[in-house]
């Protein structure tokens, strides 16, 4: 339990005494919105980095040289665990949005933050939102943020499995024109999921798959990104599970 305390406290501190700097990052944004961007990125990337350290968390990454660093792009992955945001944040060159559920919406001071980070607010059960959601995640990308969703639209809560991509999850890529970066990532679940309440020292592997650009697709496999993006990751995630 002394894990879980520690991340707990951890980010709580983290939310109350960085007010200030939410506040200078407001300013920063009226006169350079790039910087601040860049200043925002570095801050949460520096918050996570702490909240792996105190649960524990070794990572093994695969694949980084596939991430474009001079345009924005489509991470995809599976889920299964809170973690995966933490993980993959951490990993990311340039400004990177990730696409939650609009409960998140509901804790103060960490909306600010995915504020901050261009994140996007997801309702899963009203259809026109979402398509508004994917629209605004297509200007993102054009304006040259990164977004990173989990197509599965939910945590899996069953190791080694994987549930359906969606495929209106890849219209950000489709419209804006940007690679997809598939992401496996192997066994997150251990750092917490797999033993509620309790955090446990894990070992997990990521890797990144090559850049697919869906307008280089055969015609008949972009009717089915989903699945396509998804064999992808299926078949590096089993590769990489002997070395978790």
């Amino acid at each position: 339990m002394i894990r879980i305390i520690g991340v707990a406290s951890f980010v709580i501190l983290f939310l109350i005494f960085s007010i200030p700097l939410m506040i200078a990052e407001w300013i920063l944004g009226k006169f350079n919105m790039d910087k601040k961007n860049t200043s925002s990125l570095a801050i949460v990337n520096w918050a996570f980095r702490c909240c792996l350290k105190i649960a524990g968390t070794t990572v093994t990454v695969i694949g980084e040289e596939n991430v474009p660093l001079d345009a924005p792009v489509l991470y995809v992955g599976n889920h299964r665990s809170y973690f995966d945001i933490l993980l993959t944040y951490t990993r990311v060159p340039r400004p990177t949005g990730y696409i939650a559920k609009k409960e998140m919406q509901k804790f103060p001071l960490l909306v600010n933050w995915m504020n901050n980070l261009h994140c996007l607010f997801l309702d899963r059960k009203d259809i026109k939102q979402g398509l508004q959601t994917i629209l605004q995640g297509i200007e993102k990308v054009k304006s040259g943020i990164s977004i990173c969703i989990f197509p599965e639209g939910t945590r899996n809560k069953v190791n080694d499995t994987f549930l359906p991509f969606h495929e209106g999850s890849f219209k950000i890529a489709e419209k804006s024109g940007c690679a997809i970066i598939p992401m496996s990532i192997n066994n997150s679940g251990a750092i917490f999921e797999d033993h509620l309440p309790r955090i446990k020292k894990a070992h997990v592997v990521i890797e990144y798959g090559k850049p697919i650009y869906i307008k280089d697709m055969p015609k008949e496999e972009r009717k089915f990104v989903g699945v396509y993006v998804q064999n992808i990751v299926k078949e590096a995630y089993f590769k990489n599970k002997e070395l978790v």
